[in-house]
């Protein structure tokens, strides 16, 4: 067995009808007479194991037989093709062994509710689902480097610890250093303003901290966001760089995680229309838009639609219900409770939007110039267009102190939010910052902020001062998006929300 080849699942198609090695997990197993199917995952992926009785030896066959889920083995045989097997081979298993044994896993196939897998996140992570999002999310991560290290880009680390607010001050962490108050970062953005004007072209990648007490499904206190900033670039080259930006992503995704998202559920065919150009509306369009026929008419048609899915939910929930209560096998019965489960999520969520969808309504046809957009207003907007939509020249009173003032018009700033379809919402905000030293100091008085502490960043201001901005980009988000997935605490291995930081 020792100079049998090991190889990851991942390989296993080019070694159809060779002798190899599996190192792995046992993730599920079913037995029918003098037969064992093993389904072993290592890390790559899963791939069945059958162990007849007698191509074995009969302690191995025992010890498979009651292996525990997550038990870690090694399992030896010849790579078989099998269309009906998980990827498209099988092992026909010839030796192996148990190395560490696993007994009482508490993650069974049986249903389990959200809090109990957060609660058992490190060992939930082995788990089918968040696997996937775990590995869409690394082409994620590695796609956003890849853009930037190709385009010209050089990568800055920004600080954690900071004096200075870049975004909404009620949304600070304060911490205690040496004692002196600080901060944990909003963003590194104005630091990165600074880099520009030595590198041209820079970026930073890290975790940003939000002390906003939200407990929806777009927020988490601690996040990762990715923030280019370039010198010499106007609004028009902004918007390109983001939806260039955006598409490499998802294609990149496409190219390597298809069958991820396949066993996700992501709507595969919506990723593939994401190329330039992106939707564009201006800030005003988007009220009108929000205000208008148009918005009431589709809001009516979500109404109907959403009270269609839950009569078609009731409807399935009754007839699973009727078959619990009938004898059946153990593994359907399994089936049948994990499938309620899921049901009767659904049934919740599609609950709240038909309860919710009159009260967005009136938001909407209310909407009044001069607010920032709300989470339903970028919902409803973003659900109204096929591919990402930008949003342009939002009213300056609504934005932060550093973004420039369009010269054309002194109401708005030139700043834009991209929105990702399906009601996902904003996933990148960005701007041309200010670059002349009055103005940014009338703005920074203006929203009661301390000049003193901005001394290094108005000075960016008189030596050599150029048009230049940038944006930044939620991975968490961006990976909700991709992935189809409803709440963002899933796209992260170990979330951080108002009530969770035990793991």
């Amino acid at each position: 067995m020792s100079d049998v080849k090991v190889v990851c699942i991942n390989d296993l198609k080019s070694r159809v009808g060779q002798e190899v090695t599996l190192r792995g997990w046992l993730y599920n197993s079913r037995s029918s007479g003098k037969l064992l199917f093993l389904v072993i995952r290592d890390g790559t992926g899963l791939c069945q194991a059958v162990v007849e009785a007698g191509k074995v030896s009969d302690s191995l066959f025992e010890q498979l037989r009651h292996a525990g889920q997550e038990s870690s083995l090694t399992l030896t045989g010849e790579i078989r093709a099998d269309d009906r097997s998980i990827g498209g081979v099988e092992m026909a298993a010839t030796g192996g062994a148990i190395v560490g044994s696993s007994e009482g896993y508490p993650i069974t196939p049986k249903p389990h509710g959200i809090d109990f897998l957060l609660k058992h996140r490190h060992l939930h992570l082995r788990s089918q689902l968040p696997w996937c999002i775990g590995k869409v999310r690394h082409t994620v991560i590695d796609a956003i480097r890849r853009f930037f290290n190709d385009n010209g880009f050089t990568l800055i680390d920004t600080p954690i610890f900071t004096t200075i607010v870049g975004e909404d001050q009620t949304s600070l962490f304060e911490v205690d250093y040496f004692g002196r108050p600080l901060h944990l970062t909003q963003t590194g953005q104005l630091y990165l303003e600074s880099a520009a004007m030595s590198f041209g072209r820079v970026y930073c990648f890290g975790p940003t901290f939000r002390a906003e007490k939200s407990k929806t499904r777009r927020h988490l206190t601690e996040f990762w966001m990715v923030e280019p900033e370039v010198a010499f670039i106007d609004m028009d080259g902004l918007l390109e760089l983001a939806e260039n930006f955006v598409s490499s992503i998802v294609r990149r995704v496409l190219q390597d995680n298809r069958s991820e998202l396949a066993v996700l559920g992501a709507d595969i065919e919506a990723l593939e229309r994401i190329t330039p150009p992106f939707h564009r509306l201006t800030y005003s369009q988007a009220v009108d838009l929000l205000k208008g026929e148009r918005t009431g008419e589709f809001m009516a048609d979500q109404l109907t639609q959403f009270t269609a899915q839950k009569q078609q939910i009731e409807t399935r929930i009754a007839d699973l219900e009727a078959q619990q209560a009938q004898p059946m096998k153990q593994w359907k019965a399994d089936k049948v409770a994990a499938e309620l489960i899921d049901l009767r999520s659904d049934l919740a969520e599609v609950q709240t939007k038909i309860e919710n969808n009159p009260k967005h309504a009136q938001l909407a046809a209310d909407f009044e110039w001069g607010k920032d957009l709300g989470g339903s207003d970028e919902t409803i907007i973003s659900m109204m267009h096929d591919k990402p939509v930008f949003v342009t020249h939002y009213p300056r009173q609504a934005k932060a102190f550093y973004m420039k003032t369009d010269r054309t018009d002194d109401r708005v700033v030139l700043n834009f939010d991209l929105l990702a379809p399906a009601g996902f919402g904003e996933i990148i905000g960005g701007s041309v910052r200010e670059d002349d030293h009055d103005l940014l100091l009338s703005r920074i008085e203006e929203q009661h902020l301390d000049p003193r502490t901005y001394d290094w960043y108005l000075d960016l201001r008189k030596y050599g001062s150029v048009p230049h901005g940038g944006f930044g980009l939620g991975v968490e988000r961006t990976v909700a998006w991709i992935t189809g997935e409803k709440h963002i605490r899933q796209c992260i291995a170990f979330p951080r929300m108002m009530d969770r930081v035990y793991l």
